[in-house]
């Protein structure tokens, strides 16, 4: 199936490691051009070297911490001189850090919003209405599955992504008669970084050694095992393209059918 996807131009944040890096990967491997943003530009260059088989030409990176909304504004500038028009905006920046109920405050609830939520929404915001000056546009934001079902390590996170995913189906309804679509993907555990802190404050809360904190919580999965990051960037590459050219406004879950839900 050909996705259409030669020579647009895709912007991911996050896209240094794990799920975002792993889009960059797919996006590339169909003739795409693709910008990489992420707070750290240590991070950046070696996503870049492991990107360096698809061609140095077709990746460029910016450094930007997007829960500034200016950071996000010159990111984008500068990705727009380089590669042009921004085609398809990936969303995978930012990680609310996990906190055990007992733990949370009122600095760590604003926190997590800031690291999730605006991390998003500053770039969403800019991205959407250029957009749809030009009248096309594709938008899918990964938004971990927390946001549908609460979890006590995780309460304040998990508020950031229900709220994402809430702005996800709202901003498709407004944008869509402008001909843009705007989707969420909701992953369950990731084999990633950022599972171990997760994983780490689960133990905590459970008293428990790390270890055994992921082997309980990949008993729970039918499936047996975790996502691997390719398999999320399949459904995230899907989505952006025009062979999802009906399909907007969703927040899919993606994890191994753990919580069985109507949605």
């Amino acid at each position: 199936m050909d996705l259409n996807l030669n020579g647009k131009h895709i912007l991911i944040t996050g896209g240094s490691k794990g799920i975002g890096l792993a889009c960059a990967e797919a996006f590339l491997a169909e003739g795409a051009r693709v910008s990489l943003v992420s707070r750290s530009e240590a991070n950046l260059a070696r996503a870049r070297e492991s990107l360096s088989s698809h061609g140095l030409d077709r990746v460029q990176t910016q450094a930007a911490d997007l829960t500034q909304p200016a950071s996000a504004q010159a990111a984008l500038d500068a990705a727009i001189a380089g590669f042009g028009a921004v085609d398809v905006l990936v969303n995978s920046a930012g990680a609310a850090k996990r906190t055990p109920a007992p733990e949370l405050s009122p600095q760590a609830w604003q926190d997590a919003m800031q690291a999730k939520y605006f991390s998003y929404i500053h770039m969403i915001d800019p991205v959407i209405k250029q957009m749809a000056q030009r009248g096309k546009g594709s938008i899918v934001n990964v938004v971990g599955n927390g946001g549908k079902v609460a979890s006590p390590i995780h309460l304040a996170g998990g508020a950031a992504n229900a709220a994402l995913m809430l702005a996800t189906a709202g901003l498709a309804n407004a944008y869509a008669s402008q001909g843009i679509r705007v989707n969420g993907i909701n992953p369950g555990l990731t084999r990633t970084d950022r599972l171990k802190e997760g994983m780490a404050a689960d133990a905590r809360l459970q008293g428990i050694e790390a270890e055994e904190a992921m082997k309980r919580a990949v008993a729970k999965i039918p499936m047996g095992r975790m996502a691997e990051p390719e398999e999320v960037a399949r459904v995230v590459l899907f989505l952006a393209s025009d062979a999802a050219s009906y399909v907007t406004g969703i927040n899919m879950s993606m994890d191994g059918a753990t919580t069985p839900m109507l949605l």
